[in-house]
This record gives structure tokens, C-alpha cells and sequence, in this order.
């Protein structure tokens, strides 16, 4: 082989390899886009099995509630927690490590079936998302219920450490700690308190 032709097929080669490093590929982020970003887990399938209802609201609600954003654990949405509440309604925080919060949930589920029941809702806190829909699906309660993952509910509201706590709401929009009993225990303890 001549040298002009060695010449030839080393630049062939090169010319060959450029191309192929320089190709774009499918995979490739677009220029700019920066490191890639977690992806959140699929919770549709979790979601599924809660069978957790929407939470839908009328804009209103307390006060200190309004403008505080919290994901709704029946659909995913992001919901501004003082419209959820639909007047009068009862305010569960729990956590999934919160063992009488297990107890207290399937209490608060069994009163919000009953007829005329005051509205209730459970907001997740100090937990995360996945577990709480995972949670709720076992116990089989099926309450409207939210995702504090921020913890701007429980810092708007100043909500003590000790889990779980309820607060009723007014119709004025007042918000009122359930002092007694610290856990309900029974549907007559939560009739007795909304009254």
C-alpha cells in the first residue's frame, strides 16, 4: 500500500469517527437543558387502589388557609387548601408513622359516612405522598385528604409536634383545636365535638 493511500484511509477513518461522535442521538439532552432532574414516582397506581375522592372546593375557607398550596392525594392536583374545606368541616393532621393516627382515621372515615356528617379532612403531614396513599388504601379509609409536603398548613396553622390533631372549622372560618379528646376513638367523641 502506498503511502498517499495509507494517508487517504487514516483521514477516511477520522473523517468516519467525527461524524459518529458528532451524530445526535435520541438520548441526548437539548443543549442548555442543564443536568437531568429526578423524575417523581408514578403514584397512579397507588392512587388507584386509595380510591381517594378529588378535593374540590369553592374559593373561601379560613383565612390562613388561603393561598396555601397542598397536593390533593385523591388526583395529584395542586389545590389552595381553604378552598377544599367547604365551610363548617373538621381538620385531621396525621402521619403515617403517627400510630393512633391509624386508629383515628378509620374512626373519622366511619363518622363522614354517616348521614348529615360535618365534612372531614385529613392532611398528611411529616410523611411522604406514596406512603400515605399506600396507608390509606390498606386501612380503607376513603376521607378527602391532602399532602402538606412543604409543611405550610402545619406552620400557617401552628400545629403542635403531637400527632395526630384535629381543629374544626367555623362557619365564620375560625379554626379551633379539638382539645378533647386528643384521639377520637369513637364516632360519638367526633359527633360530640362538631356537634
Amino acid at each position: 500500500m502506498s503511502a498517499g493511500l495509507r494517508w487517504a484511509v487514516v483521514v477516511l477513518v477520522l473523517v468516519v469517527a467525527g461524524a459518529v461522535a458528532l451524530w445526535p442521538r435520541a438520548s441526548d439532552d437539548p443543549v442548555g437543558a442543564g443536568p437531568p432532574s429526578r423524575t417523581a414516582p408514578d403514584l397512579g397506581p397507588l392512587r388507584d387502589r386509595a380510591g381517594l375522592p378529588p378535593c374540590a372546593g369553592e374559593p373561601g375557607g379560613p383565612e390562613v388557609l388561603r393561598g396555601l398550596a397542598v397536593t390533593c392525594l385523591g388526583d395529584g392536583g395542586q389545590v389552595d387548601l381553604a378552598g377544599a374545606l367547604p365551610g363548617r368541616a373538621l381538620v385531621n393532621f396525621w402521619a403515617t408513622w403517627c400510630v393512633p393516627c391509624k386508629e383515628e382515621l378509620k374512626v373519622l372515615d366511619a363518622y363522614s359516612r354517616e348521614p348529615g356528617a360535618v365534612p372531614v379532612l385529613a392532611v398528611l403531614v411529616a410523611s411522604k405522598e406514596g406512603d400515605g396513599l399506600e396507608l390509606l388504601a390498606k386501612l380503607g379509609v376513603r376521607l378527602p385528604a391532602v399532602h402538606d409536603a412543604a409543611d405550610v398548613v402545619r406552620g400557617a396553622v401552628r400545629v403542635p409536634p403531637t400527632l395526630p390533631v384535629s381543629y374544626l372549622v367555623g362557619e365564620d372560618g375560625s379554626l379551633t383545636e379539638v382539645a378533647e379528646p386528643t384521639v377520637f376513638t369513637s364516632v360519638e367523641q367526633v359527633r360530640g365535638v362538631v356537634g
